[in-house]
This record gives structure tokens, C-alpha cells and sequence, in this order.
């Protein structure tokens, strides 16, 4: 049965076995160990199992419990110790199959369980406020810097601030953690700082639970989500409730974090910036990483501002977790708006770099970034210095705005005033030096011009529709091509506002008449790059020799280039170990030194035909975008030898 074990794709090693007479015979003891390795350890232990029922010789015995201590453990949630469990032994207490143990013991069907004593806490008539948040664009860019330490507190402090808007104290805190290949380094590191944010925020950390993707999720990838549960007697009020009047005043609360939701734009500045996160932060000594700023935690304002809140003083809270003016626009009715002075508060030197190199309007900063608030009260204009000096005592504070009569336009509006100023106080002495006149008195760069060739069959417009209108894109859609008419891109671009155009192939008597007009209407809408989305004419070399270096498409394959259209059927057949698609500079003649952006996909083990297809088509749409905004930004180009060039 070896040979046939050998065909399953296994690696029998040899222990008790000798060579007699040419062959192979058993020489007692231990004789053979059968190996599988595989993305998933069931799936391992499976076709190891396999293997072992092939083999045969007089008297063979195997052991049937090999793999499965494993699962058990893969099974089970992972818990902190009791001493990690902050709250009073009488409020708290657990059952589990686990290895957390308290007051209660196991349970017999298996699971995590915990109960929570609200009058042993002091509560008479509660209600039960929670609020559920989770950590993703954040949580990898820390795991390219390799430094987990701050997300488990950015996470807490996520859950904890959104109960305070509702005036709610904090119970209670369990997590999930789901990522494509376990680290136990990783985990410990989270979990600690999970752990040491509930403590500061006087809550339970019950455990949390585990969970091992199996691809196609990427080894390194991983989601962070937390659940906490709060509670506040019946007679209080709840706050958030947009009770805001023309008069009231804004109080900002300090914070250095960036909050998870920004981080989408963060790492696209990243992808083009000459700095990466290695490098030493703007205006540092040397002694601190950009990485290592742009993971600062979001501030927890627990439980020292829930007497504040409490006292009737404050008419309402909100976190800035998506943005400065997200926050607020929480707090305002309809009938109000609110005017802010950004002068009046300390914005740290981070969100400078981020507006210069995000080449970001001072909209889009307040849009998508917090700059230096972390979360904003309304109160009373006669209690406002009265609330100040009370939060003053404990954190940094500043009244920031007020709430002022409705403009002409429909619902609230909010007008940051001299943002890109304090945006330029805030940056570093020698960076000011640094930056010429010219840049400070035109802090953004101009918009690339684009146009986008369809033919109806391609899938990526929407993406970069969607791309080129998030804050710090460097390209601007100013028209759609379309060589058939009625197709679905057309009404896609005229929804989002973009010009068309239909140029029938068909009415024209050759390639280059066609391709002249394409150029004509190019030229007319001063267009300056290019992207093929699914463009089913072979372009002229007099065309492409033109637009040389300015024309980008994708290709469903890494390259070289697969040319027959099969790109999601060859890695089946042929046995390739990694596919995916790549974005390339579009030549007269295909060549790998022209890639722009490669989207590689985890091995296609077990992926029908369409399956495949599928996953290719979502790594276009991912890596479309990204090549697009790499040329844009300048941050990539075609050389004078056909290769790629980049920004360093």
C-alpha cells in the first residue's frame, strides 16, 4: 500500500522497516508514520487517515486518536485567567468547557457562559445598553508594522466611548478574533491590551474566542471585533438625543488616535507615499516610526467622564469615530448647524502629514479623520466654562464651536473654519523648511484626468467610480467610451455623473479611423490616462505609441500573461501554486516589466472553474483601483526601457 499512499499525495516515513530480498518488510516497532499536510488540520488528519488505510501488512496497529487534542483545542474559545476578570467576585461568575475557571464550574454542554449580577453592582432598575464594533483596515496595517500592542485598547475604546454617548456605565466585554493563520505571539499581545483597557475602564473582560479562517482568507489577514454590554438606571436620561439649540456651545475632547474607519484612506496614502511605516515619523528625532504614530490609540473616555455626562450639565456626546463631522452631525437636529474654529484646539502633527500627503482637502480631513477630537459634548452656553474646567482637570478640553442658526440649505450643516491654517501650525519646524512656497500656497495636487474604455463586458467601473471619489484620490473620471451602445457602464457613468460617449467600431472602414476618433474625443475632454475596463478592440500601435505609458488595463492572470482567456482554467490544470491579476501599463507588445500593481490569490487547492473566476474577478476590483491611484499619484510610471519605474 505504499505506492498507493504515494498517489494520495502523502510522505510515509520509514521507522521499523528493513530491505530483504529487494523488498520492503516490517522490522517491528514502530514501522511507518503517514503524513498529509494540508490548509486545515481536520482536513490534514482526514487524508492522513486515508493514507493509513492503504497500508497493510500482518499484525499492523494505529492509533485513532492522533489530530484530535487539536481540534479540540482549535474548537475552543480562549479565555483570560480569573485574575483577569476585574469586577468584584460577587458581581461575576462563569461556566465554561474551557480553562476558565470561576465560581459556577463547567458546563455540560460545552460553550462559554457568563452571568452578571446587576444589584450586587448597585443597580435597582437598570437598562441594558450594548454596542458592538470591530477592527479591520487598522488591524492590518499593524500587522505590516508588526506591532499589536495598541489595537486591543483601540478596540475597547471604540465599544466604550459608543456606550457613553448614551450615558450608559460599561459591564461587561467579550472579543472575537478571526485571521487566516493562528499566531499565539499575536494573540497574547491583543489579548493583554484588551485586558489592561477593561481594567482602565472598570468593566469585565470575560474571554474571548478564536477563530482560524481557511483560505481563501490570507494567512496574515485578521478581523478584531468586540461586544460590550452597559447599563443605566430607568430615571436616568439618555444623551445623543439631538437636543442641540441655536446658542449651545461645542466642547472638543482631546485624542492622538486615528480610528479604524480612516485607516482605508491611510493605507491608500501609504501605497504612495515615499515613507513607509519603518520609516521615522515626520518631525521625529529618529526615536518613533510612522508606524508607530499612526497606531497611537483612540483615547478611552471612560469611566472618568460618566459623572459629567451624569450630571444634567450635558445636553450631548458623541465619539469621533467616523470623522469630525460625522460625530457631530450626530448631535444636531435638523434645524441647527454648528460653526467650529479649528484654531481653538491642538490638532497633533500626524493628521498634517496625512493632509499633505494624502493630498487632502480640508473637507475631506474633517470628513474622514478625528484631527486631535475625540469626541464632542454639546452644553449650555452659561454651563459651558462651568463643564470645561471640570473636564480640564482630567484630560485635555477646549470649547471648539457652537450651534448656530440654520443655513439656507436643507438639514444640518457643519463649517470647520481655518482648518488647513492649524493644519500648517501643527507640522513641524523643520518640515515647514522643508516645504516651498509654491506647495503652502497650493497645498493639493491636481486631479489626474481620466477616461475609461468599455465594450459592456468589463466589471471593474464601478470600483474605480467608487475610487476616484474617496478623500485623497488622485484621479478624476471625466469620461466613459463605450464602442456599443446600451450597456450597463454607460448608465453606470452617467449615474455618478460622468460624460459618455459611443464610438461604434462598426461604422468605421478601418482600426486607425476608429482609434483617430477615440483620440479626437480624448483630446477634446483634455484627458491624460486611460483604463481599459473590459475594451474589446485591439488599439492601433500608432495609438498605443501615443499614449505610451498612459494607458492602464488589468489582466485576470499574474503575469506572464496568459493570452487565451482561460486565465481562471489554466492554474487548474497546470498545478500552479499562486494566481491572481495584475495591473500593467498596456504596450505594442505585453511585457512583465510593465506591471503596475499584482493581486496573488492564495492556492487554487479545490477551487472549481467558477469558483476561481469568481475570486478573480473580486481581486480585479480590488487592484484596479490601487494601480490607478500608484500612476495618479506619480507614485509609478513607465521608463523610457518599458519597465515600471517608482517613487522613492
Amino acid at each position: 500500500g505504499l505506492l498507493q499512499a504515494k498517489e494520495l499525495g502523502l510522505q510515509v516515513f520509514h521507522g521499523g522497516t528493513a530491505l530483504k530480498d529487494g523488498r520492503v518488510v516490517t522490522s517491528g516497532g514502530r514501522v511507518l508514520s503517514v503524513t498529509a499536510v494540508k490548509q486545515d488540520l481536520m482536513e490534514a488528519l482526514g487524508e492522513a487517515n486515508r493514507g493509513v488505510a492503504t497500508i497493510h501488512f500482518q499484525g499492523a496497529t494505529f492509533r485513532r486518536d492522533i489530530g484530535h487534542r487539536g481540534l479540540r483545542l482549535l474548537q475552543q474559545p480562549l479565555y483570560v485567567s480569573p485574575a483577569q476578570m476585574f469586577l468584584p467576585a460577587p458581581h461575576i461568575w462563569a461556566t465554561s468547557d474551557g480553562p476558565c475557571r470561576k465560581a459556577g464550574g463547567r458546563s455540560e454542554g460545552g460553550g462559554f457562559a457568563a452571568f452578571f449580577d446587576l444589584k450586587a453592582s448597585g443597580y435597582e432598575d437598570p437598562i441594558l445598553v450594548s454596542q458592538t464594533k470591530s477592527l479591520g483596515h487598522k488591524l492590518q496595517v499593524a500587522q505590516v508594522c508588526k506591532r499589536h500592542d495598541t489595537i486591543g485598547q483601540d478596540l475597547v475604546a471604540l465599544c466604550v466611548n459608543g456606550l457613553l454617548a448614551q450615558g450608559a456605565e460599561p459591564l461587561f466585554f467579550l472579543s472575537h478574533l478571526a485571521c487566516g493563520k493562528l499566531d499565539a505571539e499575536v494573540m497574547e499581545t491583543i489579548k493583554e491590551g484588551i485586558a489592561e483597557a477593561c481594567r482602565s475602564a472598570g468593566c469585565a473582560f470575560l474571554g474571548w474566542e478564536v477563530t482560524e479562517v481557511a483560505a481563501p482568507c490570507p494567512s496574515g489577514h485578521c478581523d478584531l471585533a468586540g461586544f460590550v454590554v452597559g447599563a443605566l438606571e430607568r430615571g436616568q436620561r439618555l444623551l445623543g438625543l439631538q437636543r442641540a439649540e441655536e446658542g449651545d456651545v461645542l466642547l472638543g475632547l482631546g485624542s492622538p488616535g486615528i480610528h479604524d474607519r480612516a485607516f482605508g484612506v491611510v493605507r491608500r496614502i501609504l501605497l504612495t507615499s515615499s515613507l513607509h511605516c519603518s520609516s521615522p515619523a515626520p518631525g521625529s528625532c529618529g526615536d518613533t516610526t510612522l508606524g508607530d504614530v499612526l497606531l497611537t490609540p483612540g483615547k478611552m473616555f471612560s469611566p472618568a467622564l460618566l459623572p459629567i455626562l451624569r450630571s444634567g450639565h450635558v445636553k450631548g456626546f458623541a465619539p469621533t469615530a467616523e470623522g469630525l463631522l460625522g460625530g457631530i452631525s450626530r448631535l444636531l437636529p435638523e434645524h441647527v448647524s454648528a460653526i467650529l474654529d479649528a484654531l481653538s484646539w491642538k490638532i497633533p502633527e500626524i493628521f498634517w502629514w496625512l493632509y499633505k500627503e494624502g493630498n487632502l482637502s480640508a473637507e475631506e480631513m474633517a470628513q474622514t479623520f478625528p484631527c486631535g477630537i475625540g469626541a464632542v459634548l454639546v452644553v449650555q452656553k452659561d454651563l459651558a466654562q462651568h463643564v470645561l474646567q471640570d473636564i480640564q482637570r482630567q484630560q485635555e478640553a477646549w470649547l471648539i464651536g457652537k450651534v448656530v442658526a440654520p443655513c439656507h440649505t436643507a438639514g444640518s450643516h457643519i463649517e470647520v473654519e481655518n482648518l488647513a491654517e492649524a493644519l500648517q501650525l501643527s507640522c513641524p519646524q523643520q518640515l515647514l523648511n522643508d516645504t516651498t512656497a509654491e506647495s503652502q500656497s497650493q497645498p493639493r495636487r491636481r486631479k489626474v484626468k481620466v477616461a475609461v474604455l468599455v465594450s459592456g463586458t468589463g466589471i471593474t467601473l464601478p470600483a474605480l467610480i467608487g475610487a476616484a471619489r474617496e478623500p485623497g484620490s488622485c484621479a478624476q473620471l471625466v469620461l466613459v467610451i463605450s464602442n456599443k451602445s446600451g450597456v450597463e457602464e454607460l448608465r453606470s457613468a452617467a449615474r455618478a455623473g460622468i460624460p459618455t460617449r459611443v464610438i461604434d467600431h462598426k461604422l468605421y472602414g478601418s482600426r486607425s479611423e476608429f482609434d483617430s476618433t477615440i483620440d479626437r474625443v480624448l483630446e477634446e475632454f483634455s484627458v491624460e490616462l486611460i483604463c481599459l475596463s473590459g475594451f474589446m478592440r485591439v488599439l492601433s500601435s500608432p495609438f498605443l505609441r501615443k499614449w505610451r505609458g498612459k494607458i492602464l488595463s488589468t489582466s485576470p492572470s499574474l503575469f506572464p500573461l496568459i493570452k487565451d482567456g482561460s486565465a481562471h482554467q489554466e492554474p487548474l490544470e497546470s498545478g500552479f501554486k499562486a494566481t491572481g491579476c495584475t495591473v500593467h501599463f498596456v504596450l505594442e507588445e505585453p511585457s512583465a516589466g510593465a506591471t503596475i500593481h499584482r493581486e496573488p490569490l492564495p492556492p487554487p487547492q479545490g477551487d472549481s472553474e467558477a469558483a476561481l473566476a469568481e475570486r478573480l474577478r473580486e481581486a480585479e476590483l480590488r487592484a484596479f483601483p490601487l494601480g490607478l491611484q500608484l500612476v495618479a499619484s506619480g507614485a509609478a510610471w513607465l521608463g523610457a526601457h518599458g519597465r515600471t519605474c517608482w517613487r522613492r
